[in-house]
């Protein structure tokens, strides 16, 4: 549980720290879709390498990156073996007891883990480098000009906010109830595999009422201090752009450009 990274602000003196949340985001959107334009290797190196200037101005280790990336091999495990067995086309690279394995199955794995690893590591940048209350102004004042048509802009924010804020909360919770569970003998890592099932049920359920309890208090403090979504709020911090927003946003775009020039090309 200590390999989750994703959602936990770190308190660091960088220049994307600074930066206006508004432009972090919209960053990130234009990476995203950069990512699913199919661009090949040179596109996805593109974007590797801004990712990777992205860290080093923020000062977040690659490590740390990376490490948001554990909690997922099991799924990129899943999708090796559903591509092993579903694509048949492409070269024979090798045979394990008659069973043939083709080269576009691997390639196929290999991009679909590729891009999930850029989404992941882009979205542990902006929560890393972004406040929860800025980044809560910050998709409120993007989504302000959809009010018109009836978006609620502000309550989006905020369950968006709220969602980043309790990932580590209900991990420190999660991480609780294993050690509790550990101590009255459950073992989680142990047994054939539907010990294991019964060993994770008896720790989904109390996270889940832990959980909606948490969600309870919140809601009942919420309420108590006044708080009602659809008054309109004044803001002690205004948002302002900078140069280096505005550089960072172009450059973004000269990525996705790059992204669609090679994949039209």
């Amino acid at each position: 549980m200590n390999n989750v990274a994703l959602g936990q602000y770190m308190p660091l003196d960088s220049v994307v720290h600074k930066m206006d949340p508004r432009s972090k985001i919209m960053i990130m959107l234009f990476l995203m879709v950069a990512i699913f334009i199919p661009a090949g290797v040179l596109g996805y190196v593109i974007i590797g390498i801004f990712i990777l200037l992205s860290l080093y101005l923020s000062k977040l280790n690659i490590k740390y990156a990376l490490r948001t990336m554990k909690p997922m091999l099991w799924m990129m495990a899943f999708l090796l073996v559903i591509n092993l067995l579903v694509i048949k086309t492409g070269t024979p690279l090798f045979s394990i007891k008659g069973f043939i394995i083709y080269s576009d199955a691997v390639n196929q794995t290999l991009y679909i883990v590729v891009r999930l690893m850029l989404m992941v590591i882009i979205t542990t940048v902006l929560t890393a480098t972004t406040k929860p209350l800025d980044l809560t102004l910050g998709i409120e004042k993007l989504l302000k000009p959809f009010e018109k048509i009836g978006v609620p802009a502000h309550i989006i924010a905020m369950m968006i906010s709220i969602a980043l804020r309790f990932i580590p909360t209900l991990i420190e919770e999660t991480q609780r109830i294993m050690n509790a569970q550990a101590s009255r003998g459950v073992d989680l890592e142990n047994g054939s595999i539907k010990e294991k099932i019964m060993a994770i049920l008896s720790l989904i359920v109390p996270l889940f009422v832990s959980a909606f309890d948490r969600a309870d208090q919140l809601a009942n403090a919420m309420e108590a201090r006044g708080y009602d979504p659809s008054r309109k709020r004044t803001r002690y911090k205004v948002l302002k752009m900078q140069t280096m927003d505005y550089a960072s946003m172009l450059l973004s775009v000269v990525v996705l450009c790059a992204c669609i020039g090679i994949w039209v090309l």
